[in-house]
């Protein structure tokens, strides 16, 4: 059975964000003066600075997703990123890709918030998170097989990537909210495609 009904394949919007994240790095490291670590200006500039986001600076929880730390937080995301993105370009349509994506990422910034004032965050592991439960769940419920070893799966996968100094908020936040979309998107496909086969008869 043929499940990758999405036809955003062909735009290679993963290819573009991941352009758009190494853009942003380089930016942060001409401003921020290290190209090897990401200093401190670029960061409370741009990243999630909960005590100035409390303040009115909204637009640090869409451009936080951008920033990161080092260049190694930079290419592990984008790595996890390339494996992921690209399966989801296809299975899903652009518009959804992309819903899929910066919202995950915007709910797991939002969850940060939480921490408090003095919590700091960067990086789209958010979003990351939120495409590859997308993927997975999209897969299992497509099928019709259960969901349950996805989710442990996905679960599992968040439990190993948590630790000191992570954002485990944004991690969390994407991952449930890309498991619920992915999961409502192969239940309406799954559903039109059983109408489409009793109406044959």
């Amino acid at each position: 059975m043929n499940i990758a009904l999405g036809n955003s394949a062909r735009y290679k919007l993963t290819y573009m964000l991941i352009a758009a994240n190494i853009i942003a790095y380089v930016y942060t490291s001409i401003i921020g003066g290290d190209f090897i670590d990401t200093g401190d200006y670029p960061i409370l500039l741009y990243g999630q600075v909960n005590s100035r986001v409390f303040q009115g600076w909204y637009w640090q929880l869409l451009t936080s997703m951008f920033v990161h730390a080092n260049i190694v937080h930079l290419f592990g995301n984008m790595f996890f990123f390339l494996i992921f993105g690209l399966r989801a370009e296809d299975l899903f349509k652009a518009k959804e890709y992309l819903l899929i994506y910066f919202l995950s990422g915007l709910t797991g910034n939002l969850l940060s918030l939480l921490f408090g004032p003095a919590y700091i965050s960067v990086g789209a592991s958010g979003a990351i998170f939120g495409v590859f439960g997308a993927c997975i769940i999209y897969v299992r419920r497509a099928v019709g097989q259960s969901i349950i070893s996805a989710l442990a799966y996905a679960f599992f996968l968040l439990l190993m990537s948590s630790g000191a100094g992570v954002n485990n908020m944004a991690h969390l936040g994407g991952l449930v909210i890309g498991l619920l979309l992915g999961y409502v998107l192969a239940t309406k496909r799954k559903a039109r495609l059983t109408y489409q086969f009793r109406y044959s008869y």
